[in-house]
């Protein structure tokens, strides 16, 4: 296959909403592109700071001790100046300046859309993304950098509230991240043995809820959690355990929202070898003059999901693991 020849700089940028994993993924990016001689450029607050100039330059010894942290070293935001042409094009231009011949952008489906919109106005530069976010729900890859980090820490602390709900008899409701994806609520809910879970993709009424807390469960058990995701459309955890209340009165029942501690923490070694891979996959594509993809690992394979895509189709979650969760809930 043939390279480019005039791929001299890339740069990398974090958009959107952090994920544990990220600065491996930047390392790889970084020492990919070191050991092909292509400098790398690290541009800090993702979208804008393409548009305010917020260059840094990146060297192997730049992301040495990073792999284990969370949070982003490039820092991220949200941009939404970066919807309107004319600050894209003021971006394009602080790219051409700086002499920065393709990007990686670590992010979700928002900043690949961002990523989509760029290349739809300039047809010329060549972007590609790896996909980071807890939420799992990004279609072109098994696993997004984050997920298993998330899943863990969420796991982590249900263990430590069943301690609780067993010694008082009583039902937690816990709320985990998941706005419009429930990935991390099913895996969590099968790990926990939980009563039942609330997730968008199963639409679940609250009168079901209570009928099973009453009957199937109360025949075994006296105490339990019950895992919601923040997309739920029966609303937040406090909200759906305000409604159970009224209709089960005697309950006595608790809400958790475990927030954004399911964000950070230092990455897991699931998220750093996945990171370390579509880091280097993303400079290998910009090598090989692709762009307008997603980098993802589908079986163990590195995979190229155009854009277009990525932001307009959704990983689904397995039903079938749903009814699994629900039959080892007994």
């Amino acid at each position: 296959m043939e390279y480019m020849k005039n791929l001299k700089r890339i740069g990398v940028l974090t958009s959107g909403g952090d994920a544990p994993g990220m600065n491996a993924a930047i390392r790889a990016v970084v020492r990919t592109a070191v050991y092909h001689n292509i400098e790398v450029v690290g541009i800090r607050r993702g979208f804008q700071g393409l548009i305010e100039k917020q260059f840094m330059s990146l060297q192997s010894q730049s992301v040495s001790r990073t792999v284990q942290l969370g949070g982003t070293l490039l820092k991220s935001s949200r941009c939404p100046r970066f919807r309107e042409k004319q600050y894209r094009k003021i971006a394009y231009d602080n790219l051409r300046e700086a002499n920065i011949d393709a990007l990686v952008v670590i992010g979700g489906d928002g900043s690949f859309r961002g990523a989509e919109d760029f290349l739809e106005d300039f047809k010329d530069y060549h972007i590609v993304g790896v996909p980071g976010t807890i939420d799992n729900d990004i279609y072109g890859t098994d696993y997004t950098i984050g997920f298993d980090t998330a899943i863990n820490t969420a796991v982590s602390a249900v263990d430590k509230i069943k301690d609780t709900a067993d010694s008082h008899n009583m039902i937690f409701f816990v709320e985990v991240m998941g706005r419009d994806a429930g990935f991390i609520a099913l895996y969590t809910s099968i790990s926990e043995g939980a009563e039942a879970m609330m997730i968008p993709e199963v639409p679940t009424k609250i009168e079901q809820l209570c009928s099973y807390l009453q009957t199937e469960r109360r025949q075994n058990k006296t105490s339990g959690v019950v895992i919601v995701s923040e997309g739920d459309e029966n609303g937040s955890a406090s909200e759906i355990a305000e409604k159970v209340k009224k209709i089960l009165p005697n309950y006595e029942t608790r809400v958790t929202t475990l927030g954004h501690i399911q964000r950070g923490g230092s990455p897991s070694c699931r998220d750093r070898v996945l990171a370390s891979l579509l880091g280097n996959g993303a400079v290998e594509a910009l090598r090989k003059g692709i762009s307008g993809v997603m980098i993802g690992q589908i079986n163990n394979e590195i995979v190229y999901t155009p854009f277009r895509e990525a932001t307009t189709r959704h990983n689904e979650i397995n039903k079938y693991w749903y009814e699994i969760a629900h039959i080892l809930s007994l």
